[in-house]
């Protein structure tokens, strides 16, 4: 790279945000399914029972089981989202009402969005407290490019000029530090601080904890169902955890035989608890 080229935010290279939800998006339905069918050869047999196109069930069941880690999961994607499009100039930049209703709804839109899902599955509450800190941390975006706490892409960090100053493109969010001439009060730049701190939290040691926790609580990530099983001449009722569907009956991982299994005739059961969770075996 030349030593006068502009760098990359960190957020366009993929900040630490982006490789932990990947690394947990990897990682996590691979451990909640080998713990909860019993590890090695079984979690190999269910996920090939599942078929690839099914393996994001694991995750999405997981989700919609727990609501701390579905709220914590929103609030996390949102704020990366967010930080990824103001990199890459997608915050709309200037004065004026029209640019300023533009930019308030580019901040809102995914926490409304986020609080309603989050609300449609665990209630009211859950779904305002979501959308709250969804909408705080991302506004906390905004608060460290005002007070130089992020660059944007194309920010020359060598001789501290900002793109605006050069008559360049602005190609960060509507805001860059000290833009007016004029340095960020002390209270903000303490916002700022605490905002990363924050949102680093949130990143980096609550959703990997909760996740764990998540995939190690014992319950299965989808429904378990008590059908009717033959094997050659013997037919039982066996409980499965359901993998997928087949016409009329349920291809799922028998909880009685160890094995998959296909079964027909079946109804639904109220617990999803496989085994003790870890930290009681």
């Amino acid at each position: 790279m030349a030593e006068d080229a502009p760098p990359r935010s960190a957020d366009l290279k993929g900040g630490p945000g982006h490789t932990i939800l990947l690394a947990l998006l990897l990682a996590v339905p691979v451990v909640k399914v080998a713990y909860t069918v019993g590890g090695g050869g079984s979690a190999r047999d269910v996920f090939v029972g599942m078929e690839p196109a099914n393996w994001p069930d694991v995750l999405i069941g997981m989700v919609l089981t727990d609501p701390l880690l579905a709220s914590v999961l929103a609030v996390v994607v949102s704020r990366v989202v967010f930080a990824m499009f103001a990199a890459r100039g997608a915050i709309p930049r200037g004065g004026g009402l029209l640019r300023a209703l533009q930019r308030t709804a580019l901040t809102l839109v995914n926490p409304v969005a986020m609080g309603v899902v989050d609300a449609a599955f665990f209630g009211p509450w859950w779904g305002l407290g979501t959308g709250l800190a969804a909408y705080v941390l991302r506004k906390g975006v905004v608060v460290e490019y005002l007070t130089g706490r992020r660059r944007p892409h194309g920010h020359r960090a060598k001789n501290g000029a900002h793109p605006v100053a050069a008559g360049g493109p602005h190609p960060g969010p509507a805001v860059g530090p000290h833009h007016d001439g004029h340095r960020p009060p002390p209270w903000l730049r303490r916002a700022a601080a605490f905002e990363q701190w924050v949102a680093l939290g949130l990143t980096a040691v609550a959703l990997p904890v909760l996740a764990f926790v998540s995939a190690l609580d014992g319950r299965a990530w989808t429904s378990i169902v008590r059908c009717e099983v033959t094997d050659g001449a013997r037919t039982e009722r066996d409980r499965l955890i359901e993998l997928s569907r087949k016409g009329n009956g349920v291809v799922g991982w028998n909880l009685d035989a160890h094995e998959i299994s296909n079964g027909q005739g079946c109804t639904g059961e109220e617990s999803l608890y496989v085994r003790e969770p870890w930290w009681r075996s």
